[in-house]
């Protein structure tokens, strides 16, 4: 994968805001960094707690920057973590960017050693359930 400027930008915030992520047990360290709809670039980390359930990951770190931030909707996201396979978002962290993002968004997933694997949500969530489908 060729990585575009933006990929690059997307890419560079990942990776800062991974070297300050909080991973005492796992030592997993994840960065995630999402262009949102007013342009800018916002990032997130994982923090993990000795109580797991009550850890977050990078993407929702990087969502709540976004809303934070002033952004409402991602347009693209990247995510970084260690090793040679991409590491994609889990369950839940899929979940969550369907809620501020358009299924064709692309998610580029990038263990650092590796290549990056370029999906959109839709095919990272397939049949997934969205905000559309609740009463206005």
């Amino acid at each position: 994968m060729t990585k575009t400027p933006t990929d690059q930008a997307l890419f560079e915030a990942a990776e800062a805001v991974r070297a300050r992520a909080y991973a005492p047990y796992s030592r997993f360290t994840v960065g995630a960094a999402i262009l949102a709809d007013d342009g800018n670039i916002y990032a997130g980390c994982n923090v993990e707690n000795a109580a797991y359930p009550v850890g977050n990951c990078a993407e929702p770190s990087a969502i709540a920057a976004m809303l934070a931030g002033g952004g409402k909707r991602i347009k693209r996201i990247y995510v970084t973590g260690p090793g040679t396979m991409p590491v994609t978002p889990c369950g839940g962290c899929r979940q969550r960017i369907r809620e501020f993002a358009d299924l064709d968004v692309e998610v580029i997933s990038h263990g650092v050693e590796g290549e990056p694997l370029v999906c959109t949500l839709e095919q990272l969530l397939p049949h997934s359930f969205g905000p559309e489908y609740l009463p206005k």
